[in-house]
C-alpha cells in the first residue's frame, strides 16, 4: 500500500471518528466502514440517505445503519446469514480449486509453447527437415487443444457459479426481508423494533417517546368476516399509520394486531398529538367484504403514549406505554392515553 493511500485512509478516519462521537454512533466495524465511506464521499447517494437519517433521528439507529451498510458498503453477498455464507464459501472454494487447476494447465501450456517456439526459431539457424517442422506444428495444435479444453471447463464453472450467486442473492434479499420486515404488512417487525429501541436508548434517548397501538375488537373481524379480511384490516391500518409517520417516527408491527412507533427527540405532548392524528385517520378507513357484500367502516384503535426518562429501562418504557394502552381500552377504546392535563 502506497504512502499516499495510507495518508488518505488516516485523514478519512480522523474525519469519521469525531462524526461518530458527535452523533453517538457505537464503534462497531459496520459503523466504522459506513462512516469511513461517508467522509470519503465515495457514494453521494449514501451521503444523502445518511444525512436524512441523521436529520430525522439525530443519530443513525442500528437497523438503518445495517441497511445502509448492506446497500452501499458491503459486498452484495456479504450478509450475515450463516447457511448462505457457508454455501458461498463452499462455492468460492470450488472455484478456487478450478482456477488453480486452470493456472497449472496454463503454466504447463506456456512452457510447452515456449519450447516449441524455441524449436521454430532454430529452423532458420540450423536448417530443419519439412517432416520435423510439421511435427512442431502438430505439437502446437495439440497444446492449443489442451488449453482450450481447460479454459472451456473453467468458463463453464464460472457460468455455473454466476447462476448460483444470482440464486443466492435472491435468497439473501428474502432473508433480509424476513429479518427486518413483517411479511404481511411490509413494515418493520418486532426484531427491528427491539434493535432500534435498544440502540436509541444506548445512544441518544433524550426526548424519546413510544406509542403502542392496538386495533379495537380485532377478534371480531376474524370471527365475523374471516381471517382474510382480518389480514386486510392489518394491512390497511399499517398503511394508514405509516402515512402519519414524519420527523423520524418509525412504525413497527409489534405483534398480532398491535403496532409500535418510536419517536426520537420529541415530547410527550407532541407524540400524543401524533397518536391522536393516527387515531382519527383510522376512523376514516372503509373496507368491503366482497363475499358478504358488507361495507366495514368501524375500524378504530386504542393508543398508549410514554416518554423515556433516565429512571426507565427499555422494558419499563414499553410497560408504561402498554399500561396506558389498556387504560384506553378500559375507558371505552378508540382513544389516546394519557389524557392531556
Amino acid at each position: 500500500m502506497s504512502k499516499e493511500i495510507i495518508k488518505l485512509a488516516a485523514r478519512n478516519l480522523k474525519k469519521a471518528v469525531p462524526l461518530m462521537l458527535k452523533h453517538q454512533i457505537p464503534t462497531t466495524p459496520t459503523n466504522y466502514a459506513l462512516w469511513y465511506t461517508y467522509v470519503s464521499e465515495q457514494s453521494p447517494e449514501l451521503n444523502k440517505r445518511l444525512d436524512t437519517v441523521i436529520e430525522q433521528h439525530h443519530t443513525c439507529p442500528p437497523v438503518n445503519a445495517e441497511m445502509l451498510y448492506r446497500e452501499y458498503v458491503s459486498d452484495p453477498i456479504e450478509v450475515d446469514v450463516l447457511d448462505m455464507r457457508q454455501n458461498l464459501e463452499a462455492m468460492v472454494t470450488e472455484l478456487s480449486h478450478s482456477l488453480k487447476d486452470t493456472n497449472v494447465d496454463a503454466t504447463q501450456f506456456q512452457r510447452r509453447i515456449d519450447s516449441n517456439f524455441d524449436k521454430l526459431n532454430r529452423i532458420e539457424e540450423e536448417g530443419v527437415s519439412l517432416e520435423k517442422v510439421l511435427g512442431i506444428v502438430r505439437s502446437l495444435v495439440k497444446e492449443s487443444d489442451d488449453i482450450r479444453s481447460s479454459t472451456q471447463y473453467f468458463t463453464g464453472q464460472l457460468s455455473k457459479a454466476q447462476q448460483e450467486i444470482n440464486a443466492l442473492k435472491q435468497q439473501l434479499e428474502k432473508s433480509e426481508q424476513i429479518m427486518l420486515y413483517d411479511a404481511l404488512t411490509g413494515i418493520f417487525n418486532r426484531r427491528a423494533f427491539d434493535n432500534d429501541l435498544r440502540g436509541s436508548l444506548s445512544q441518544s434517548p433524550d426526548g424519546l417517546c413510544l406509542i403502542l397501538a392496538d386495533i379495537d375488537h380485532f377478534k371480531e373481524f376474524n370471527d365475523n368476516y374471516g381471517h382474510q379480511l382480518g389480514d386486510q384490516v392489518l394491512k390497511v391500518v399499517a398503511k394508514r399509520l405509516q402515512a402519519s409517520c414524519r420527523d423520524g417516527a418509525k412504525l413497527y408491527r409489534y405483534g398480532g394486531e398491535e403496532f409500535a412507533v418510536i419517536i426520537p427527540k420529541s415530547q410527550l405532548g407532541s407524540s400524543r398529538h401524533l397518536a391522536e392524528a393516527m387515531r382519527r385517520g383510522l376512523e376514516k378507513i372503509t373496507l368491503k367484504d366482497r363475499r358478504k357484500d358488507v361495507r366495514i367502516n368501524k375500524i378504530t384503535a386504542s393508543f398508549g403514549v410514554a416518554q423515556w426518562n433516565k429512571n426507565l429501562e427499555g422494558a419499563e418504557l414499553i410497560e408504561q406505554a402498554d399500561k396506558l394502552l389498556y387504560e384506553a381500552k378500559r375507558l371505552g377504546r378508540n382513544r389516546v392515553m394519557p389524557i392531556p392535563s
